[in-house]
């Protein structure tokens, strides 16, 4: 207990020391104010109230406690940029004192500015503002899509469930349509330049042939502020403008906005609904066809109606019912006429039944059970010309390595000696391979093909070379 409270004087207790509120209260203040003093705090602004002073009061507060603050409307401390709102995320410069009347410790504020999501807010705004002054936004150049797209390039996480959304529709409406996908994070630092540059990698495999690609997609699913941001940033803007090929923006939800959206060529409010945007429903231009050749077969009905009802009122009439000849050579044309009308329309109708046959036969190809079945006859052919390669090897190194134990045999040493040959060797074992390697009194043995001979040099003889 501190010794301003209680005392001892010569062993005797004094009388315990009481304080005033007032003293109390300044001491803390002197507490806070001096060891604490200007600080930054992060919160949420609630109970904001503005008094016709201009005082602003409210309560910064965050998940488990709150902090009385006020912003004084003199003092030339103030910030009026930064208007206060109820729910808004905000970090302020203050000091850290007590209102002595309330006996209440408080945030007395200078500075305010925008925090967490305000913060990103603020950036995204400017960002935007900068960019539209660029023309970047501009409709002027936003390019349309292809109404029948043959293959697309995806740029998203190969692990996400965008993507899986994206295939399943493409999948239902149109599954002869090519997916070239660049795998790239798209949450986190660096995100934004791992998709901006599977654009340029996209586009450099469009322009050099290798993968024809008709246009690009950025996608990833819903998320917050931060998840999001990867498509707030310029580099990904500026990729999305410098594409050669159109870009379809994916981002999020239909409630969310990033500047990718308003640089790409079209935005889309979810990745399913770009999948469907961009990809014709195969079913429908189906029935569409379906219903066209319906349509040229009534028009070719009604036109042969009509040119027979011609026929008949002129058959009928006194100019042609004289001259019998000219009538016969009438109907004549008119009989040829309705045949040639009838096969044509025959052709037509057979030119779109062929057409509706072809369109479902393509759509057969694409089938992926039928394209599994392709791949793994494909796969079993290649296993079986493995297997029969890895055969023919191994029995062509079989036959070398007999041929070479053959003519290993032939020059070992049992076989030159079953051949009539000899060999020498001097004392030690060591072999004779010249008369000077031999001495008078030295002991030779000589190996034959079925044993050896001893013998000793008696006398040296040095005959001629093949003598």
């Amino acid at each position: 207990m501190n010794d301003d409270f209680f005392g001892e004087v010569k062993g005797k207790r004094e009388e315990p020391r009481v304080f005033s509120v007032s003293e109390i209260t300044k001491t803390v203040r002197g507490v806070l104010e001096d060891e604490i003093g200007t600080i930054w705090v992060e919160g949420e602004v609630s109970n904001y109230r503005k008094q016709a002073s201009g005082h602003e009061y409210f309560v910064l507060k965050d998940a488990s406690a709150q902090l009385s603050c006020v912003r004084f409307a003199r003092g030339g401390t103030r910030l009026k940029s930064v208007a206060l709102a109820e729910g808004m995320q905000i970090q302020v410069r203050g000091v850290l004192t007590v209102y002595e009347a309330r006996g209440q410790y408080q945030m007395n504020v200078q500075i305010v500015q925008a925090g967490g999501a305000g913060l990103l807010q603020a950036k995204f705004e400017a960002l935007k503002r900068q960019l539209q002054a660029e023309g970047l936004f501009e409709a002027s150049r936003k390019r349309a899509l292809p109404r029948f797209p043959k293959a697309m390039g995806i740029v998203t996480s190969a692990t996400g469930a965008a993507l899986r959304d994206m295939l399943s529709v493409l999948g239902r409406r149109a599954p002869w349509l090519r997916v070239v996908l660049f795998p790239a994070r798209v949450q986190g630092g660096g995100a934004a330049e791992e998709v901006a540059s599977g654009i340029e990698a996209l586009n450099r495999l469009a322009k050099s042939g290798e993968r024809e690609l008709d246009l690009i997609v950025v996608t990833r699913g819903g998320g917050s502020v931060e998840d999001l941001w990867a498509f707030n940033e310029d580099v990904l803007a500026r990729a999305i403008a410098g594409s050669a090929l159109p870009v379809v923006s994916a981002v999020g939800h239909e409630i969310d906005f990033t500047i990718a959206d308003f640089v790409a060529d079209l935005r889309a409010p979810t990745p399913s609904a770009a999948a469907e945007l961009i990809a014709p429903d195969g079913g429908e231009l189906i029935r569409r066809i379906g219903e066209l050749a319906m349509r040229l077969g009534r028009s070719l009905v009604s036109g042969l109606a009509e040119k027979r009802r011609g026929v008949e009122v002129l058959a009928r009439s006194g100019l042609f019912r004289e001259p019998e000849k000219r009538l016969a050579e009438a109907s004549q044309r008119t009989d040829l006429a309705q045949e040639s009308l009838e096969r044509a329309l025959g052709r037509g109708m057979e030119r779109g039944r062929h057409q509706v046959m072809g369109l479902q036969s393509r759509l057969r190809e694409y089938r992926p059970d039928q394209l599994l079945a392709l791949r793994r006859q494909a796969f079993d052919a290649l296993e079986e010309r493995f297997l029969r390669k890895s055969k023919d090897a191994r029995k062509a190194r079989a036959d070398q390595l007999r041929r070479l134990e053959e003519m290993l045999g032939l020059l070992a040493p049992q076989a030159i000696l079953a051949r009539g040959y000899t060999m020498t060797m001097g004392e030690g074992g060591k072999m004779v391979g010249s008369v000077g390697d031999v001495k008078e009194g030295m002991t030779l043995t000589t190996q034959f093909r079925d044993g050896r001979v001893e013998s000793r040099v008696e006398v040296k003889y040095l005959g001629q070379e093949g003598g």
